[in-house]
């Protein structure tokens, strides 16, 4: 393979900036504004009140969850938190905590116990004559506060997607909820989520919505708690909000997206299809259009979940070897849609890997390709452009540096990739 994909040229190079609105709360903010708005509700002493804590790398998330259990603590309540993330963490009461706790969240972290099950109870039935299902230990608990981010769906649209109805009806319902919402595939995904968080909120203690707005700096922008009664009115105004404060690409159109990792702490998906333009389902469109994708790494945060490698024209044999299919199998089990957890061609490293996905694009000039690389789908403030990109940037990007070779090491891999770049504010 090496030989075949000698006399691929690759280009130079520009490091790029975009520019994002930076709006965000500092950690003092963060406490002063949750306190505030819990403190219009009523926590009696001695209750024992669920929060909700999803799969997701929220930003801030051990903080706020901390708030929120020392708020009921202090208000005489006894709080726990209930992994709400369906059949996430392999679909294991142990690896859903475990799934929390490489997010920091712990008993000794947030003060209170973890209740982690997979057992569930029925609590009611959908509109349509649907049995309801949720996490048992939330169902028994004398209320539940829901705390989750609000942010577009990587697989279907409506006017709850990634949010508080979806951590409701899926996250709370746990493998039976996920596997009935996902049942139908995502063309129903939309009517499934409103049908079984409606319910829920009709049958279960809801006491309030805690929901998360970000920037696209992965920061926390808003926090709004809602009344249970609010929950499905205010949503929809949040997600529209979230819309607008998302990281993007802000160029329309590569021959070669190169990611440098993904993984499930960046996205369900394990890159944000809003970004890169990988949609698994029909249902759900927009970001970038790329002709080939090329996958470099998994974050140690997902823990062998290569999901979203489906998605990638190339991966490396880096990737392949970190794979842990069992967690990616369920996922698919439980989504119904296979694409996503698929195995494309495996290239031995960076370099070739890169060079495979250039060599088999139909449209790209093959002396001046155009190819955008990015850190990950969730820090897009910076990256890199090749030359055929760098004339053509929108006027909230500037080029840093450049132009400059891609350098690999003796095995052919990226050597900039080390120390992990993710996450970081500036460019070396």
């Amino acid at each position: 393979m090496t030989q075949l994909l000698s006399d691929v040229r690759l280009p130079q190079f520009y490091k790029v900036r975009q520019k994002f609105d930076k709006t965000h709360m500092d950690s003092e903010t963060i406490v002063s504004v949750l306190r505030q708005e819990l403190g219009q509700y009523s926590f009696f002493r001695g209750e024992r009140i669920a929060v909700t804590a999803g799969s997701r790398g929220i930003a801030n998330i051990g903080l706020i969850l901390k708030t929120i259990v020392g708020f009921l603590r202090d208000s005489g309540a006894k709080p726990f938190i209930v992994p709400a993330m369906g059949s996430h963490g392999g679909a294991s009461a142990e690896g859903q905590k475990e799934l929390l706790a490489g997010y920091g969240i712990t008993e000794e972290s947030i003060g209170c116990p973890i209740a982690s099950s997979m057992e569930v109870k029925k609590i009611g039935r959908t509109v349509d004559g649907r049995n309801v299902f949720i996490d048992k230990a939330a169902a028994e608990a004398d209320g539940i506060i829901v705390v989750g981010r609000i942010k577009p769906h990587t697989a279907f649209r409506g006017p709850y997607q990634s949010g508080l109805m979806k951590m409701m009806a899926i996250g709370l319902g746990k493998q039976y909820g996920a596997s009935v919402c996902h049942a139908e595939g995502f063309q129903r995904m939309a009517y499934n989520v409103q049908t079984f968080g409606t319910a829920i909120l009709k049958y279960a203690n809801i006491l309030c919505g805690v929901g998360i707005v970000e920037n696209a700096f992965d920061e926390t922008k808003k926090i709004k708690v809602m009344r249970r009664e609010d929950i499905e009115s205010m949503e929809p105004k949040l997600l529209k909000e979230a819309e607008q404060s998302m990281p993007r690409i802000l160029l329309p159109a590569c021959d070669v997206l190169i990611v440098d990792e993904i993984g499930k702490n960046f996205s369900g998906d394990g890159m944000d299809p809003n970004v890169t333009g990988s949609f698994a389902t029909p249902f759900a469109t927009g970001g970038l259009r790329a002709e080939r994708i090329c996958l470099l790494d998994l974050s140690p945060e997902t823990c062998g979940n290569g999901m979203g490698t489906g998605m990638a024209s190339v991966i490396t044999n880096r990737i392949f070897k970190q794979l842990d299919v069992n967690k990616m199998y369920i996922n698919a089990l439980t989504c119904k849609n296979l694409n996503g957890s698929r195995i494309p061609c495996v290239m031995t490293n960076d370099r070739e890997a890169i060079q495979f996905c250039l060599k088999t694009c139909i449209q790209a000039d093959i002396l001046y390709p155009r190819i955008i690389r990015i850190f990950n789908s969730q820090f897009v403030e910076f990256m890199w452009v090749s030359e055929a990109l760098a004339g053509h940037l929108p006027e909230n990007a500037e080029i840093l540096s450049g132009p400059e070779t891609l350098a690999f090491d003796s095995e052919g891999n990226l050597t900039d990739r080390l120390p992990r770049q993710r996450g970081q504010r500036k460019l070396r």
